[in-house]
């Protein structure tokens, strides 16, 4: 039996349907993740359940049921290649609680990255070629049950990888488990860096490759530049460490933090941290925000009903505010504020429309791409990469064939480096009518990640080298 759920779709609501797991010879399911009407039919219902069940066809089951249960199977996204066996993954991010309005989306793209490669003949070990097939896990917006799952799939499921999280919060429950099992995760998301585990790939952006770039914009060139500043984010581990080293650049600068407040993941009530605002900057300025989840949506709407707009010389920098968010929330609350990210959907490259292309033929063409999706896509071929370039699935000898993989992404090229990060192009971007960044500074090809921040006095001067066992996790420069 397959059992569904209505979960949320980034602030509406959605259907999550998994496929039956097979040959890709049964019909596939109605899919509301893909579907135009699940914004307007079940807008406002953030945790909402339906129970439902059908038949699988072609022999198999898999499950999402509250409660974090598994899904197991791989979807053919083309006629089924010929294999001589097969690998199977793990997938690890929330469906279901506060932050599955943004991780249900990574296991969407996450599955389109291995149906292509399952479609161009899977991935190759000692001559035989294997079928990548995939388990799902809901971390459930619950960060212990980040942990206890990933030991599920590491000691019972025996998977030789992990692409799993978003939150810095289940990062850090969940590295422990790594460590310790000496496992291997996929982190796809931006992060405010000041770790580096031989244990973790983190294909998302460094401060330097993101917060960093973003601060000497909006303090050097935006139209509030001089102006102060003020910090709003979700409280937890990201915005927090994020907001210390945006003090110190700041400070670095020359410039001001008038204000800095936080909001418990899973509160919606802004008007305490709205009031703070108008009141630190009665003349405009610089907010640098950091809220996450559906924290967003009741965060924009009432800016705009309180007058913190650009046209009254407000002008907000949000780091996750992409494409599929601005869709949500609707481009009329964003439109004039900004955003950085490494992918842009309106990158005008054969590889950027391609991406979206097929994202949107998959899922459904009112469906957007952006950046967190573009890095777990990344990861997922950068994991097959290695797998090759070792010749093995062993987890040690991908961790070392890693460094130094080059991947020609969506966002143009990246590169693993010796700390487990990505070189990465960063980019500025305004937020249009249109719901897409208009870039306004991009960086002259791939930046190199810090680790371990520069600005920040405890991490300064320190970096991560795992191709040397004398440097390693963080030594002096």
């Amino acid at each position: 039996m397959i059992r569904f759920q209505l979960i949320p779709k980034r602030w509406g609501a959605h259907l999550y349907l998994p496929h039956a797991a097979g040959d890709g010879a049964c019909p596939r399911v109605v899919d509301f993740m893909s579907s135009s009407l699940s914004k307007r039919l079940f807008a406002g219902l953030a945790a909402a359940s339906l129970g439902l069940a059908i038949t699988a066809c072609g022999g198999g089951e898999e499950t999402a049921s509250s409660g974090g249960s598994t899904s197991s199977g791989s979807e053919a996204a083309a006629p089924a290649a010929e294999f001589d066996d097969k690998v199977t993954v793990g997938i690890l991010h929330s469906l279901t609680g506060t932050m599955a309005i943004s991780e249900s989306t990574l296991v969407d793209t996450e599955k389109m990255a291995i149906d292509e490669i399952n479609a161009a003949g899977g991935v190759e070990v000692d001559g035989k070629k294997y079928k990548i097939e995939y388990i799902v896990e809901d971390g459930a917006s619950d960060w212990p049950t980040f942990a206890e799952k990933s030991k599920k799939l590491i000691d019972q499921d025996q998977v030789p990888v992990v692409f799993g999280g978003w939150t810095s919060a289940s990062r850090k429950a969940m590295l422990p488990v790594y460590e310790s099992k000496n496992a291997f995760l996929y982190y796809p998301i931006q992060y405010e860096g000041q770790e580096c585990s031989n244990n973790i790939f983190y294909t998302g952006a460094t401060p330097n490759q993101q917060s960093e770039p973003a601060t000497k914009f909006m303090y050097e060139k935006s139209p509030a530049a001089g102006k102060p500043f003020f910090l709003v984010g979700s409280d937890y581990v990201f915005p927090r460490t994020s907001n210390t080293i945006t003090k110190e650049q700041l400070a670095s600068l020359g410039g001001e933090v008038v204000g800095e407040d936080y909001l418990p993941l899973g509160n919606t009530e802004v008007a305490p941290i709205i009031a703070k605002i108008k009141k630190a900057l009665p003349d405009g300025g610089v907010i640098i925000n950091t809220l996450n989840g559906d924290q967003n949506v009741a965060f924009f709407k009432q800016i705009q009903d309180a007058g913190i707009t650009p046209d009254k010389g407000y002008y907000v920098m949000s780091y996750s505010i992409a494409e599929e968010e601005i869709s949500t929330i609707g481009s009329e609350f964003l439109e004039g504020h900004y955003g950085a990210w490494n992918y842009m959907m309106s990158i005008d490259t054969p590889a950027s429309k391609k991406f979206a292309a097929d994202f949107k033929a998959k899922y459904g063409a009112d469906r957007q791409v952006a950046d967190p999706q573009e890095s777990a896509y990344n990861m997922v071929y950068l994991w097959k990469k290695a797998v090759e370039k070792s010749n093995s699935f062993d987890d040690d000898k991908v961790r070392e064939a890693l460094v130094g993989i080059e991947f020609d992404a969506p966002q143009g090229p990246v590169k693993v480096m010796p700390n487990h990060h990505l070189s990465q192009t960063v980019r500025i971007g305004q937020i249009t009518a249109d719901g897409q960044f208009e870039i306004l500074e991009s960086t002259d090809g791939p930046v190199a990640p810090q680790a371990w921040n520069q600005f920040e006095p405890s991490s300064k001067g320190f970096a991560c080298d795992w191709t040397d066992a004398a440097k390693g996790e963080k030594y002096k420069l």
